[in-house]
C-alpha cells in the first residue's frame, strides 16, 4: 500500500510540476508575449513620435528657408533696381519662383493640419500680392525708369505683404513648434509607462532565465533606440539654429543694403534737381544769348562801347552756358552719342575744370606723351571718368600734393593687361603721390559701394562707374598703388583711326548732339518753320533768330496743336522741337506726326534730356540750348540735309515729268 501511496505521490508531485512546468511555460510565454506586445507598441509609438518630430522640423526648416528665399530675392531686386544688370533681374525672378515652390511644398506637407492650411492660404495669398508689388518695380527697371523703380523698392520694404508674409511665418513656425512640444512629451510619457510595464514583467521574468535574457535584450535596445533619437533630434535642433543664424545674417545684409539705397536715391533727388535747374538755366541763356546776338546786329559799327558791353555780357552768358553743361554732365541718365575723342585734347580742355575743382594746394601736370590717340566714346562719360580719377587722387593727397595725368599709346598682347584683345589702345594715367594702398583694398576699388572714405564722404559708385564704362567700351583698367607712395590707375580704351571733327570750333554756349552739322555750309533758302516750344520766352527768342537768318517761322507754343498748323500751312518743311514738354514730349509729338508728314525735316533743340533716350530721337539732329545764330543756322542747314521722304509737291513735279 506504501508503495502504491509513493507512487501516487511521485505521481501526484511529477503531475504538478509537470503542470508547474506547465504553468511556468504559459506564464514565461505570457511573460514574453507581453514583454513583446508591450516593446512593439513602444517602438511603434516612438517611430510615431520619431516621424512626427521629423515633421515638424521640416516645416520649421522649410518655413525658415522660405524666408531667407524671399529675402535674397527682394536683395537681388535691390541690386537689380540700382546696377540695372540682367542677370541680378534674372537672379531675383528665379529666386521669387523658387519661393513660390516652396510655399507648395510647405502646403503639401502640412496637408494633414487644417490650422496649418489656413495660415499656408495667408501666406500664399501674401507672397502673390508682393510678387506684383515687386513685378511693378522690376519692370520699371527693365524700362530704364530707375528712379520710378527706386521709389516703388523703398516703398515695398515698407509694404503690408511684407509683414504679412513675416508674421505669417513666424505664426506657423511657433505652432509646429509647439506641436513638437505636446509630441516630445506625448512619446516621453509613452516610453516611462512602457518601461513600468516593462519593470512589472521583468519581476516575473526572473523565475525564467530566458524571459529575464530576452527582457535585458530588449530593453538594452530601446534605451540604445532612444539614445539615438534623442541625438537625432539634438542634429535637428543644431540645423534648425544654423538656419535661424543665416536668416539673421541675410536680415542684416538687407538693411546694409537698404542703408546703401537711401544714400543713392539722395544722389537721385539731387541729379533730378541738378538737371531740373540746368534746364531752366539753358532756356534763359538761350533768351539772353539770343537778344545779346540780336542786339549786336542791330548796333552799327560805330558803337563801340554798345559792342564791348554786348560782347561781355555774352562771354559771361557763355561761361554759365558751360558751366550749366557741367551740371547736365553729373545729370545725365544717358549718353547722347559717341564720338570720336582726341584724349590728349580732352585732358587739355578739362585744365579749367580740374584746377577749380582739386584746389590750390594740388599741382596739376597734364601732358601727352603719345599724340594721335583718339578713342570712340561719349565725351561727357569720358570727362566724368578723368574727373572722377582726379577727385580720388586729391582725396587720397590729402587735399595736397602733385597729380599728373598722362595721355598715351600702347599696343598690348591678348591677355597682356586684364581680359583685353590684341590690338592698339588709348592710355590716360591718373598718378598721384598720395598715401596708397594695401593690395586687398586696390582689389576692391571698382566694387560697387566700396569706398574707404568716412561715413557720408562717398557712395562708393565712382570708380564703378568708370569700370562700367571702361568695359562698355571693350577697354581694361590696370591699378599700381603702393602704400605711402601713390596710386596710378591707367585707363586703357581702344584706339580708333578715326579723324576728330574740329575743323571749326564751335561757340561755347553751342552742344552739337548730333555729328550731321557741319561747321560750315551754304545758307539754306528761306522756309517756313514750325516752332514748337512751351516756354514763351524762348519761343519768342527761337522764333526773332530764324527771322534773322531768313526764315518764316511759325509758332506753336502746345505740342498737342502742332497738327492743326501743319494742317494749315503745306509749305511747312521743318519742324523744330523742343524735347521736354508738358503735355507731350518732342520725341512723342514727331513720331506721331511722322507718318503724316515724312516730307518734313526735324530738328531737337533741348536744354536737357531727362529721362527721354537717345534712340527716340529717331535719328534727327539735336541743338543744345543755349545755341547762337550761326549755330542754329548750321542745325537747320543739317536737318534739312538728312535723308526722308520727298514732299507732296516734288511728287507732284516728278509726276508731271
Amino acid at each position: 500500500m506504501r508503495s502504491e501511496a509513493q507512487t501516487a505521490a511521485l505521481g501526484g508531485g511529477a503531475t504538478w510540476r509537470t503542470i508547474m512546468l506547465v504553468v511556468m511555460g504559459l506564464l514565461g510565454a505570457a511573460v514574453l508575449v507581453a514583454m513583446i506586445v508591450t516593446l512593439g507598441s513602444a517602438n511603434r509609438q516612438r517611430d510615431q513620435a520619431l516621424d512626427l518630430q521629423a515633421h515638424s522640423y521640416d516645416v520649421m526648416i522649410l518655413a525658415r528657408t522660405l524666408s531667407g528665399t524671399i529675402a535674397r530675392s527682394e536683395a537681388s531686386l535691390g541690386r537689380y533696381v540700382i546696377s540695372g544688370d540682367k542677370q541680378l533681374g534674372q537672379l531675383y525672378f528665379d529666386e521669387w519662383v523658387l519661393a513660390g515652390s516652396q510655399i507648395d511644398r510647405l502646403d503639401r506637407i502640412t496637408g494633414d493640419n487644417p490650422e496649418q492650411q489656413t495660415r499656408i492660404d495667408r501666406l500664399r495669398a501674401a507672397y502673390d500680392a508682393r510678387g506684383r508689388e515687386l513685378s511693378l518695380t522690376a519692370l520699371n527697371t527693365s524700362y530704364g525708369k530707375n528712379s520710378q523703380a527706386l521709389a516703388r523698392y523703398y516703398q515695398a520694404r515698407k509694404a503690408p505683404t511684407l509683414i504679412e508674409i513675416n508674421a505669417t511665418l513666424d505664426t506657423l513656425i511657433a505652432r509646429e513648434r509647439a506641436l513638437l512640444d505636446e509630441r516630445t512629451a506625448s512619446a516621453m510619457g509613452s516610453v516611462d509607462r512602457s518601461s513600468r510595464v516593462a519593470g512589472v514583467l521583468a519581476v516575473f521574468g526572473v523565475l525564467l532565465v530566458l524571459g529575464a535574457i530576452l527582457l535585458g535584450w530588449f530593453t538594452i535596445r530601446a534605451v540604445g533606440e532612444r539614445a539615438t533619437a534623442l541625438a537625432d533630434a539634438e542634429l535637428e535642433r543644431e540645423r534648425a539654429a544654423e538656419l535661424t543664424a543665416a536668416v539673421a545674417a541675410a536680415t542684416a545684409e538687407l538693411r546694409v543694403q537698404e542703408a546703401k539705397l537711401r544714400q543713392i536715391q539722395k544722389m537721385e533727388a539731387v541729379g533730378q534737381l541738378t538737371g531740373g535747374i540746368a534746364h531752366d538755366f539753358n532756356n534763359m541763356l538761350a533768351v539772353v544769348l539770343g537778344g545779346l546776338e540780336l542786339a549786336r546786329r542791330s548796333i552799327g559799327a560805330d558803337h563801340a562801347d554798345a559792342r564791348r558791353h554786348i560782347d561781355n555780357a555774352t562771354e559771361g552768358a557763355n561761361r554759365a552756358a558751360a558751366l550749366t553743361r557741367r551740371l547736365l554732365a553729373f545729370s545725365r541718365e544717358d549718353s547722347l552719342k559717341p564720338e570720336s575723342i582726341d584724349a590728349a585734347a580732352l585732358v587739355a580742355g578739362m585744365s579749367d575744370l580740374l584746377d577749380r575743382t582739386l584746389g590750390d594746394a594740388i599741382t596739376l601736370i597734364a601732358r601727352a606723351e603719345t599724340p594721335g590717340g583718339c578713342v570712340r566714346a561719349d565725351r561727357v562719360q569720358l570727362e566724368n571718368a578723368v574727373l572722377n580719377l582726379a577727385v580720388n587722387a586729391r582725396d587720397a593727397m590729402n587735399g595736397r600734393g602733385t597729380l599728373t595725368i598722362a595721355t598715351g599709346t600702347a599696343t598690348l598682347a591678348a591677355g597682356q593687361v586684364g581680359q583685353c584683345a590684341a590690338g592698339a589702345y588709348v592710355t590716360i594715367s591718373v598718378v598721384d603721390d598720395g598715401c596708397g594702398m594695401t593690395p586687398d583694398i586696390a582689389e576692391r576699388v571698382f566694387e560697387p559701394f566700396f569706398t574707404t572714405k568716412d561715413v557720408g564722404k562717398g557712395t562708393g559708385l565712382g570708380l564703378s562707374q568708370i569700370f562700367a564704362l571702361v568695359q562698355q567700351l571693350e577697354g581694361e583698367v590696370a591699378i599700381a598703388s603702393t602704400p605711402g607712395e601713390g596710386t596710378a590707375v591707367t585707363l586703357y580704351l581702344p584706339r580708333t583711326a578715326d579723324a576728330v571733327a574740329v575743323a571749326v570750333p564751335l561757340p561755347a554756349s553751342v552742344l552739337p548732339v548730333s555729328t550731321n552739322v557741319a561747321p560750315a555750309a551754304p545758307a539754306a533758302a528761306m522756309l517756313d518753320i514750325l516752332v514748337v516750344e512751351d516756354d514763351p520766352r524762348v519761343l519768342t527768342a527761337t522764333i526773332g533768330a530764324l527771322e534773322e537768318i531768313g526764315h518764316r517761322a511759325i509758332a506753336c507754343d502746345d505740342p498737342l496743336a502742332a497738327p492743326a498748323l501743319l494742317a494749315a500751312n503745306p509749305t511747312i518743311g521743318l519742324i523744330i522741337s523742343d524735347v521736354l514738354m508738358p503735355r507731350q514730349t518732342g520725341p512723342e509729338m514727331i513720331a506721331a506726326l511722322s507718318p503724316l508728314y515724312p516730307h518734313i525735316a526735324v530738328l531737337f533743340v533741348t536744354g536737357f534730356a531727362g529721362e527721354v533716350n537717345v534712340a527716340q530721337f529717331g535719328g534727327h539732329d539735336v541743338l543744345r540750348k543755349p545755341f547762337t545764330l550761326n549755330g542754329l543756322e548750321r542745325a537747320v542747314i543739317a536737318a534739312l540735309a538728312a535723308e526722308r521722304a520727298p514732299s507732296p509737291a516734288q511728287h507732284e513735279r516728278i509726276a508731271a515729268e
